[in-house]
């Protein structure tokens, strides 16, 4: 019996071209997609009088055919044919060459929409530098199982996001991994990550990137220095091949994809750091890859002159509130959110998407609130990095739509400071640690994304080690990396046998973790914190494969305590809905009483405001069931230890021990937290932070 599906008149070719039957392609299929029969192709280019496909079997240096499309099967700027008998088409590779306005004929070009690119499919093997065509489009066949995959949809204000490297995660030799640096690896992981009480992780940018951009060695130190970071795209809906164990063999895709139904089946979900404010393709001296070749003035901002503008420090600057740009980013986010289902983004140098296509900056960007309102990406989680690299910073005024929360920069320089034990602080720490409602003020909460270290800049335990920044590894004679990084090496420079200055930066790390994971607003851990991961003072790694960006799982004493501690912190903060409530505090009673805010000093409800003060004090009570929750924090940053006055509690309600950074046994499981024995007044050490809780009826 004949198939219904082959009587179908628009299943059947309609040309020949370069020995291939053909017909006109659907222009509202971007990039490759499978039909009955055939695949199409469909690519827009503005600018192009001509354009071809070009095949090649994998691997191949010399394609196979190459198809002019007929002008005819244009539709105003769409390209589009559908090509049959493709033998192979898990072997194809494909690209685009244009010709311009006057009529010269340009190198081949990768799809925008690719699914997988080539090219790069092994992470750190030299490429053949002599092929023009580095980077080629692939196709993917979507026919992964997702069984019974939900997305946890986890309220906003309860996340607690983790911020890892693929590769830089379960790369040492310590991690005892199966594959690793890779999707699987990481996936091995999965319950290390659980028993901390992590409900979200964001990857650091996963699109398809080329490691050797840029990647010389240090003739210092013979290292091979390589684009580790990946913060410079080549193919958006791409997943990095050199981040999967099954690259080579094109599945990195399927091993995406088993990572995130892992994730979401440990209540994880998965956040993308997300770089649409530039791409690999540099200024005027980089190579082309992809859309220089089509629309150069479409996809990119350009002076008057001609040249790049060059709002993100890379060389050139996306013009995303370009209708065209616009529409790319959007079905790309979409893509992501539906094929890989991702449950939520974070966007690089995001001042740059509220830029206008001459980068004057717009009160309502369409990007932005297209993203906001898109009906497919509305449960998505969307995170700004609120400021870009020439200068526009937007924290607090970031277009936002409600929908937006934002990197919160002003939070992470407040901690530090005020943890350091630098004056003037109190104040406003207070207001960073109550979600900062001078910025998000009519926001949630949740608006806020609370962090005092990021891949970018010091970690935790460098942060009090070092005084300065040491990146001489990174072959630019320690020019590199931000120097205002309000750290303070607590003694001494770096490694040190000293047994006081270590305990104390010991200490400084808890109370870090001990307010952040305590602060309203939503707080995130880079990865390797929870274990006093060092990378010796660099402040600027993105070069390096090596130890120095590695999360080392060797286990020591230090490494044992500090994850302890963050987990027994995380899982207090799931626990105690009075440090993690969507609004911000106003001060209302809660119960007669019991106010939802208080604040105090060394004297119960007498906080002291001044320059001089060092230490800051809050009780933080909500509804919890029938009963009320309290929760009581103490921060001391000053050298010397204060005994504090506690606010009283109604009649059998008790202050119990949940976290003291200055006692041996610091902190203490989930129902394990035993009562003080003077419940009127306690004794806070040198720089050391307490966290009490009590539950009233």
């Amino acid at each position: 019996m004949t198939s219904p599906m082959l009587d179908r008149i628009d299943s059947y070719p309609t040309h020949r071209v370069s020995g291939f039957p053909v017909r006109h392609g659907n222009p509202l299929l971007p990039g490759a997609t499978f039909l009955h029969g055939g695949v199409n192709f469909a690519v827009c280019s503005e600018n192009a009088t001509a354009v071809s496909l070009v095949l090649y079997h994998h691997g191949d240096s010399e394609p196979y055919a190459e198809l002019p499309i007929p002008d005819s099967f244009r539709t105003g700027h769409i390209w589009a044919i559908v090509v049959y008998e493709l033998d192979g088409l898990d072997d194809l590779e494909y690209g685009y060459r244009c010709e311009g306005p006057a009529g010269e004929p340009g190198g081949v070009l990768s799809d925008p929409y690719a699914k997988l690119v080539a090219g790069r499919e092994v992470w750190g093997r030299e490429p053949d530098w002599s092929e023009p065509y580095q980077h080629r489009s692939r196709l993917m066949f979507h026919d992964f199982d997702w069984g019974d995959d939900t997305a946890p949809r986890i309220p906003r204000e309860e996340l607690v996001i983790y911020e890892a490297h693929v590769r830089g995660f379960t790369r040492h030799p310590s991690s005892a991994v199966t594959a690793p640096g890779t999707y699987a690896g990481l996936r091995e992981k999965l319950p290390y990550l659980k028993s901390l009480g992590i409900n979200a992780i964001e990857l650091m940018p996963i699109f398809e990137f080329d490691e050797f951009e840029n990647s010389r060695v240090n003739a210092d130190t013979g290292e091979r220095l390589y684009n580790f970071w990946g913060y410079s795209t080549v193919s958006f809906y791409a997943p990095k091949s050199g981040y999967a164990a099954s690259g080579k063999y094109g599945m990195a895709g399927d091993e995406l994809k088993a990572l995130v139904r892992e994730c979401h089946s440990h209540g994880i979900e998965v956040i993308l750091d997300v770089v649409f404010n530039h791409t690999a393709e540099g200024n005027h001296e980089g190579p082309t890859i992809s859309f220089k070749g089509l629309d150069n003035d479409v996809w990119y901002m350009m002076t008057p002159e001609g040249y790049y503008y060059n709002f993100s420090g890379t060389g050139n600057t996306m013009n995303c509130n370009h209708p065209v740009v616009r529409k790319f980013v959007l079905d790309c986010l979409r893509y992501w959110a539906v094929e890989y289902r991702i449950d939520g983004f974070r966007f690089d140098l995001a001042a740059i998407l509220s830029r206008d296509v001459d980068g004057t900056p717009l009160p309502n960007p369409p990007i932005l609130q297209e993203l906001a309102f898109d009906p497919v990406l509305r449960g998505c989680v969307l995170i700004a990095e609120a400021w870009d690299a020439a200068g526009l910073y937007e924290v607090g005024s970031f277009p936002n739509y409600h929908r937006w929360s934002e990197w919160n920069g002003r939070y992470r320089d407040t901690i530090r400071r005020f943890v350091k034990g630098d004056t003037g602080m109190v104040g406003e720490m207070a207001t960073r640690y109550v979600g900062s409602p001078d910025l998000y003020a009519g926001r949630a909460t949740a608006a806020s994304i609370n962090f005092v270290t990021a891949h970018d800049g010091f970690t935790l335990y460098d942060l009090v080690s070092y005084n300065d920044k040491h990146n001489e590894a990174n072959g630019e004679d320690n020019r590199d990396g931000a120097n205002d990084n309000n750290s303070w090496n607590c003694g001494a420079e770096g490694e040190t046998d000293d047994k006081e200055i270590n305990d104390l930066r010991r200490r400084q790390v808890k109370n870090f973790l001990a307010l952040l994971l305590t602060s309203q607003g939503v707080p995130m851990i880079l990865a390797g914190d929870e274990r006093g991961r060092t990378q010796w003072g660099n402040n600027n790694a993105y070069c390096h494969d090596s130890d120095l960006s590695w999360v080392d799982w060797t286990p020591n004493p230090l490494t044992d305590e500090l994850v302890r501690f963050t987990g027994d912190l995380v899982r207090f903060r799931a626990a105690h809905p009075a440090v993690r409530t969507a609004e911000h505090p106003t001060g209302r009673e809660v119960r007669p009483g019991l106010a939802e805010i208080s604040w105090h000093g060394v004297t119960a409800y007498a906080p002291d405001w001044s320059d001089g003060s060092r230490l800051m004090a809050v009780m933080r009570c909500a509804p919890m069931g029938d009963a009320v929750d309290c929760v009581y924090v103490v921060a001391n940053t000053h050298w010397e230890e204060h005994d504090v006055e506690l606010p009283l509690l109604p009649d059998g309600a008790l202050w119990r021990l949940a976290a003291d950074t200055g006692a041996a046994d610091c902190s203490f499981p989930l129902g394990e937290e035993p009562a003080l024995d003077d419940q009127h007044v306690l004794r806070v050490g040198p720089r050391s932070t307490v966290v009490l809780c009590a539950q009233t009826v």
